[in-house]
C-alpha cells in the first residue's frame, strides 16, 4: 500500500471525505522535500484554493499525519510524521530537521500545570544547533 493510500485510509477512518483537491494536497505534500511550507504544496498544487490547502494541512496535523517545525528564522513548516507525540533538532547551518522522541518534560509540565492553575493540553519543543555534518565541515582552527 502506498503512502497515499495510507494516508487516504486515515482519514476516511476519522470520517473525512477524499475530495480530489484534498487528493491534490496530499500528492503535492508527498512529493515535497524531506520539511516544506504551506506555500512549497500551493506551488506544486497550484489548482488548488489557498484555504483548502491551509484546512487541509490542519486536518492532517490534528491527526499526526504532518507536524509543524519552527525554522530558526521564524519561518513555519511542515515534514510528515513517522513517530506519535516527537520533538525536532534543527540545523542552524544547514537546516536539515531529525525527530526525537527522548524527552521526558512530564514533571516539569505537572509543575507548570499547578503552579499556574492551567490545564496542560499539549507542548512543542524546538532544539537549535549544528549537526555532525556542518561542524566536520568547518575549518580547524589552529590554537
Amino acid at each position: 500500500m502506498s503512502d497515499l493510500d495510507l494516508i487516504i485510509q486515515r482519514l476516511e477512518l476519522h470520517g473525512h471525505r477524499i475530495t480530489a483537491s484534498r487528493k491534490r494536497v496530499l500528492k503535492a505534500l508527498l512529493d515535497a522535500p524531506a520539511h516544506f511550507t504551506v506555500d512549497d504544496v500551493l506551488r506544486q498544487a497550484n489548482d488548488v484554493g489557498r484555504a483548502t490547502v491551509f484546512r487541509t494541512m490542519k486536518l492532517l496535523q490534528d491527526l499526526n499525519v504532518v507536524c509543524r517545525v519552527m525554522m530558526e528564522n521564524g519561518s513555519l513548516h511542515y515534514r510528515l510524521s513517522t513517530s506519535g507525540h516527537h520533538h525536532h533538532l534543527v540545523c542552524r547551518s544547514c537546516g536539515q530537521v531529525a525527530d526525537f522522541a527522548n524527552c521526558d518534560v512530564s514533571s516539569l509540565i505537572d509543575q507548570l500545570a499547578r503552579s499556574t492553575d492551567y490545564q496542560i493540553e499539549g507542548h512543542w519543543l524546538e532544539v537549535y544547533g549544528r549537526c555532525a555534518s556542518c561542524r566536520a565541515s568547518e575549518p580547524v582552527v589552529a590554537g
